[in-house]
């Protein structure tokens, strides 16, 4: 069985749901975490900035904690802890392999997360917690040069049923 499960998306394409869908479906006691959770526990100064149209920079002082949460996520997993990981590769296959370090030895199961830019943006925009344009800018970047063992889209498939697909695999 796996021991994570990388979910990579734009944003508001549907992961953080999938994998509170995935924690239901799966025997055993999976934890989640996502890269909302890393950038929600940083001080304000950590290497992170949005910008109003929705782009995101980040620095090098963003890249150590990043490191340093990355490191501790496949230590839990080394551990024994099952973990869904809910993450957003803005730099496509580059950001796969620095994940994919991290993760060196554990049985992954890498899926991507897709959603049509436009779909995405209609739900970002009713959300009070996503800055407009971040989704769409994400949509298809996020995809590029990266290597999924699952595909899933969110377009017109509910959740639930890409969790129930991507459960299967992993059962």
């Amino acid at each position: 069985m796996h021991q994570v499960i990388v979910l990579n998306g734009g944003s508001s394409s549907g992961k953080t749901t999938i994998a509170a869908r995935l924690q239901e479906l799966l025997p055993g006691d999976w934890q989640r975490y996502g890269i909302d959770d890393l950038v929600d526990a940083l001080p304000a100064d950590a290497g992170i900035a949005f910008g109003e149209h929705g782009e995101i920079e980040i620095d090098e002082r963003f890249r150590e904690l990043e490191t340093a949460w990355m490191s501790g996520i496949g230590a839990m997993a080394r551990a024994g802890a099952r973990v869904i990981l809910d993450d957003v590769f803005l730099g496509g296959g580059a950001s796969q392999e620095r994940t994919r370090a991290h993760l060196a030895g554990l049985d992954v199961l890498w899926v991507g997360v897709h959603c049509d830019p436009s779909v995405a943006a209609a739900r970002e925009a009713s959300r009070d917690d996503r800055i407009a344009g971040m989704a769409a800018s994400q949509a298809t970047i996020v995809h590029e040069g990266v290597a999924y063992d699952l595909e899933v889209d969110t377009t017109s498939t509910a959740p639930v049923e890409c969790a129930r697909v991507i459960a299967s695999r992993v059962i």
